[in-house]
């Protein structure tokens, strides 16, 4: 699929705007720009970094998305003067009048955003995002673009690891707007299940934002609705060859209907009139679309053989039906049975198109259960996911956060009680080590003035979580993880369509290692710091201790 269109990006464009406005934030940012405003500190140069401390889900790795949305944001960004007058109502009132003459002139003009590709897999602890720029204004970005990485990511994340479980053949169509939290939540859903690696979304809106292939079959309710064949109307559908004369499709599907069930053996007594009704009435509308769910009454006694019979009979006036949904039950079990019974109507009726019916599944599919349709026969082509993908219901957050790394051209670091909330200070650059397979075997996140790895040459490092030991490595590739995407004021780097970013994830989970992308205790991934950034964080820490030691001893 090619780049977004200009018409496609500006609707992108607009939607962000709508969606994530500069007041789309925490109020203590705008108390804080103040602050920074009123000591004359809100210029200074500073560095931001967003990153996540955890895999999420148990994995062993995560997939970078939301940068398309961030970039689209920081353009857009500008307070308007409703928003000014709105925030002059809630800071506190002996606030400078000047402060927001300020915040009317704000844009992101002075800043500059270098980050990992978008759809790139990445880990835990590597910065993904350096956000540069004025200090106020930086500070002030941060939880907008939290935002838009945090479930832009771990949603992408959950439809690789749906992927991986299907494997490779079997279509997904992510069908979850339903089950999201809220609009915004639905949409941002179906976009990054499809860059995750789903083939299809329900979502309409999603399909003329995003170019995403839509799909859908039918409701039970379309097939409850009817009674009788009284209601089906028009009778007739004219045959693909041209004849003028319309056929007597009811008729036709009565005499299909008694045929089918003779072969199978089946009572006509446990037929649904009322759904053949609407099966009927649905493959007149659409014949070439003809893929209804047969699971509102009975698959085996009505749903089954009702579908074989309209299958029929487009069959013989030339189109090609779809096929089925199934969306209760022993999902593995019927599409087994449904499969044999399309083969046997294909070989006694002599009609080939019944060779390549689909079966699509849908009922509550989770990760889990993906995996063990893999494990069980069955006849599957197409499973339908929605709850569990979109609302990510073993990890409701990834819990990015965005820290503070230099101000001034000076390192900042944070000092926790909690280790594991610690940061790691100055301006970076980060590499990824690749060995002589191609498998990314370690990500090194250096100073960002230090010279990049070499291939073929040994380097020390020092693995995170690892209690300062130091490890010996040599690369047989070097990566350079980070791209200049946004300065002054400009996206500088191309807006990749949905498609093209659903193909970049593709390719980096290929070149990942399969321990590494295990859905179950999959071998850690490491990622390390250079001898010169180890060096950096122990002697910001033994300053800190010193400063504590010298203010108490006062």
């Amino acid at each position: 699929m090619a780049a977004p269109s200009s018409n496609t990006c500006g609707a992108m464009e607009r939607s962000i705007r709508e969606r994530v406005p500069p007041l789309l934030t925490d109020l203590y940012q705008f108390t804080m720009a103040y602050a920074y405003w009123r000591t004359g500190r809100h210029q200074e140069p500073a560095v931001f970094e967003l990153f996540f401390r955890d895999n999420p889900f148990g994995g062993g790795f995560s997939l970078f998305a939301g940068l398309h949305d961030c970039l689209l944001f920081l353009r857009s960004f500008r307070l308007t003067d409703e928003d000014v007058e709105f925030l002059r109502s809630v800071l506190p009132p002996d606030t400078d009048p000047a402060f927001f003459q300020f915040l009317r002139r704000l844009d992101c003009s002075g800043v500059t955003l270098r980050s990992v590709p978008e759809g790139t897999v990445v880990f835990a602890r590597v910065p993904l995002m350096e956000v540069s720029g004025p200090l106020a204004v930086v500070q002030l970005l941060e939880t907008s673009l939290l935002c838009l990485v945090n479930y832009a990511s771990l949603v992408c994340s959950n439809a690789a690891r749906f992927r991986l479980a299907a494997g490779p053949k079997r279509k997904l169509l992510e069908m979850g707007l339903r089950r999201a939290q809220g609009p915004d939540g639905g949409l941002t859903a179906s976009r990054y299940t499809y860059i995750g690696g789903f083939d299809f979304s329900s979502n309409v809106q999603a399909g003329f934002l995003f170019g995403i292939p839509v799909a859908g079959t039918m409701a039970h309710s379309y097939v409850t609705s009817f009674t009788s064949l009284e209601e089906v109307w028009p009778q007739t559908l004219v045959a693909v060859n041209g004849e003028k004369d319309p056929v007597d499709i009811i008729s036709l599907t009565k005499g299909w209907l008694s045929r089918v069930c003779e072969l199978l053996g089946a009572k006509p007594g446990k037929i649904s009139e009322g759904e053949l009704a609407s099966f009927l009435s649905y493959a007149i509308a659409y014949p070439q679309n003809f893929l209804p769910v047969i699971d509102s009454y009975s698959v085996a006694c009505s749903g089954l053989l009702n579908f074989c019979a309209v299958a029929l009979s487009l069959c013989e006036l030339g189109y090609r039906p779809v096929g089925v949904r199934l969306d209760s039950g022993d999902l593995c079990r019927q599409s087994v049975d449904v499969h044999r019974v399309f083969r046997l109507c294909s070989e006694h009726f002599s009609i080939s198109a019944f060779d390549s019916l689909i079966i699509v599944g849908t009922n509550n599919i989770t990760e889990q259960s993906m995996a063990e349709l893999n494990k069980k026969e069955n006849a599957i082509d197409v499973v339908g996911v929605g709850t569990h993908l979109v609302t990510c219901t073993q990890q409701p957050s990834l819990g990015c956060v965005y820290k503070l790394v230099e101000v001034r051209a000076k390192p900042k670091m944070k000092i926790s009680e909690d280790p594991e909330k610690s940061t790691v200070p100055g301006r970076k650059a980060v590499y990824r080590l690749v060995d002589a397979d191609g498998h990314p075997f370690l990500d090194l996140v250096c100073l960002a003035a230090e010279p990049p790895p070499e291939a073929g040459r040994s380097l020390n490092c020092y693995p995170l979580r690892c209690d300062d030991s130091r490890i010996s490595v040599i690369p047989a590739h070097v990566a350079c993880l980070r791209q200049d995407v946004f300065t002054k004021g400009q996206v500088t780097h191309p807006l990749c369509s949905a498609a093209e970013t659903r193909a970049k994830v593709q390719s980096s989970l290929q070149t990942l290692h399969p321990r590494h992308k295990r859905l179950q205790e999959p071998d850690s991934y490491t990622v390390a710091l250079s001898e010169k950034l180890h060096n950096l964080v122990t002697e910001i820490q033994k300053g800190i201790s010193n400063s504590r030691n010298f203010l108490l001893a006062n």
